[in-house]
């Protein structure tokens, strides 16, 4: 299962269109020919004179994203690699504001092997002065969209435990009332060894019980949004997630991507020539416009057979999966936690607990396998912080508390900050 790194992980920002219808004293010293890093250990606790390190590995950009930037970079205190996560213009608005607020505790409180998680946040200066956050994760070697492009081979073993991770992760976000909204190839981080993390919990929410409330159409990148959003959902579920993974799957199989179009209604119109046209009965939550857009075209049978011909390990257990996924009515889509039962993913469960997890362990007599191969969040996301964040100013108050308290409770680590003297802190700022 050893794979090699492909290329490096770069997410460029992608335009989302609406719905198709409306150590401090003992650091080394740094010499003019060693590169001085971008973070720092605050002396006595000060940001004024950050203690310097040299870095035999440069600081760099590696990912760029719609609401930020990730850089690979030295963790001071140990030598390690991380990644290092700049949310900008936090503050420009209540929307904005709120969204990075949520995105950093949400980060802080996910802990699964399948989820990237917060590691550290940087120490904040003064409150008046704080415009921008970063956060820092642990540093992934690729992505799934950088293995899918490129000439190494998957095969069906990579196709089984990169699903099985996925599945994984979503049944532990889904338990704990999170929507990810955004799931796509450049969102599932990859290592050499084949593990897998979702990331990028920029248009993350939390699920909304109450179907009188909208919910933002503005969501999921468009080759992996769903159709009852394409067709103007103004309430939807934890279904749209699945159907991301769906079209994932299909690209994993076929390696390019299933439904390709340029617009949100040629979107719809790409799904409607494999999965037919839906009835009414199939479109609950359909606005007026589409379903008159639906009985306006002609009427097209089920191509289901073009499954078979993604490729040679497009199986019929395969298939069947994938036809569980990519159902046009949500409310008869697969759950992750049942998808999770699927045959299909037995051998991925097997050969990712065998080897490359770490809630088994080995023994004497074989590997000892945890009692919860699967398991779900303990502690479901609380969102009822957000009910006081009426303004700028309040989610700025918030924000700056949540850090420093987060740091409090750092007991056992020494805190970071960015290190003016740092040779990339020019470009990273830009």
């Amino acid at each position: 299962m050893a794979m090699a790194v492909v290329g490096q992980r770069v997410e460029r920002a992608s335009s989302r269109h609406v719905m198709a219808f409306h150590n401090p004293s003992s650091s080394p010293s740094v010499t003019n020919n060693q590169h001085v890093g971008l973070l720092a250990i605050p002396v006595s606790g000060s940001i004024i004179s950050p203690v310097t390190y040299a870095s035999e590995t440069p600081d760099r950009p590696i990912g760029y994203g719609a609401f930020g930037v990730v850089w690979a970079v030295t963790d001071p205190r140990d030598g390690k690699r991380v990644a290092l996560k700049k949310m900008s213009n936090v503050f420009q608005n209540v929307v904005s504001a709120i969204r990075v607020y949520r995105e950093l505790r949400m980060l802080c409180h996910f802990r699964h092997e399948n989820v990237l998680s917060a590691q550290d946040i940087l120490q904040p200066g003064p409150m008046d002065f704080l415009h921008e956050t970063f956060v820092v994760t642990e540093l992934m070697q690729s992505d799934l969209h950088k293995i899918i492009v490129s000439p190494q081979p998957l095969t069906s073993d990579h196709v089984k435990v990169f699903l099985y991770q996925i599945l994984r992760g979503l049944k532990y976000l889904h338990s704990a009332r999170v929507l990810h909204r955004d799931i796509k190839p450049g969102n599932l981080l990859v290592n050499s060894n084949c593990c897998l993390k979702i990331c990028d919990f920029g248009l993350a929410r939390i699920m909304e019980p109450d179907e009188s409330i909208a919910m933002t159409q503005e969501v999921v990148t468009q080759y992996y949004r769903a159709p009852e959003i394409l067709m103007g959902a103004v309430h939807y579920s934890s279904a749209v997630d699945i159907w991301s993974v769906g079209c994932i799957f299909a690209e994993l199989l076929s390696r390019r991507i299933l439904f390709q179009a340029s617009a949100p209604v040629q979107q719809l119109d790409r799904i409607t020539e494999v999965l037919g046209t839906p009835s009414f009965e199939d479109m609950p939550t359909a606005c007026q416009g589409a379903r008159d857009y639906i009985r306006s075209r002609p009427h097209k049978p089920a191509a289901l057979n073009q499954f078979y011909t993604l490729s040679e390990q497009a199986t019929h257990e395969a298939v069947h999966l994938l036809c569980r996924m990519l159902v046009l009515n949500p409310n008869k889509r697969i759950t992750a936690a049942d998808a999770l039962t699927h045959p299909y993913l037995d051998e991925g469960r097997l050969r990712f607990h065998s080897c490359m997890c770490t809630c088994c362990t080995p023994g004497t007599g074989g590997r000892n396998f945890c009692g919860d191969l699967e398991p779900n969040c303990t502690l479901p996301f609380d969102y009822s912080f957000e009910k006081s964040l009426t303004n700028v100013s309040r989610v700025k108050e918030k924000l700056y508390k949540f850090i420093i308290d987060h740091q409090h409770r750092s007991t056992n680590k020494l805190p970071l900050c960015l290190n003016p003297h740092g040779a990339a802190l020019a470009k990273i700022q830009r």
